[in-house]
């Protein structure tokens, strides 16, 4: 199972750091769930109040990232790619975790890669941070981000 050996999730004093959110449509009991995990990291974290912007699908997520990143101290993408019966997955998956890397290199901010890619429903819901959830990615995506924006920060 994914998230075997993780540390322990350390909420950062984020105090004035500002953070863009940008989130799916598509697989939208997931995604809303991860969605409001995270407003509750970042509000834990004392962040300024996130700028959240929806998107159709996954594919969409680097350039609204980018967007985002050019204007917040960090950026997280949220979103689920579950796998079907064609290549379709592979190519999604794969574009979204290259652009936005790409993101975070091109523009040194922080970009948290909170799209879940699974193989079925069950497996999304165990990683969406529900109640009987085993992970909580939403999240775990924020306390990432701004921890790096934080450490980025500290280099002066």
């Amino acid at each position: 199972m994914a998230g075997h050996g993780a540390p322990e999730i350390k909420v950062p004093d984020a105090s004035g750091l500002t953070l863009g959110i940008v989130a799916t449509d598509w697989n939208a009991e997931i995604v809303d769930q991860m969605l409001a995990r995270a407003l509750d990291a970042a509000a834990d974290a004392k962040a300024v109040e996130p700028t959240v912007i929806r998107v159709a699908g996954s594919v969409e997520l680097p350039v609204v990232a980018q967007a985002l990143a050019r204007r917040c101290d960090a950026v997280v993408a949220l979103g689920t790619v579950i796998r079907g019966g064609t290549a379709h997955f592979e190519y999604v998956c794969k574009s979204v975790t290259e652009g936005l890397t790409r993101v975070a290199l091109d523009e040194s901010t922080p970009v948290a890669h909170g799209v879940l890619t699974v193989d079925d429903q069950e497996q999304a819901r165990a990683r969406a941070g529900f109640a009987d959830s085993t992970e909580d990615k939403g999240y775990e995506a924020v306390i990432a981000a701004l921890g790096a924006a934080l450490a980025i920060r500290s280099l002066g």
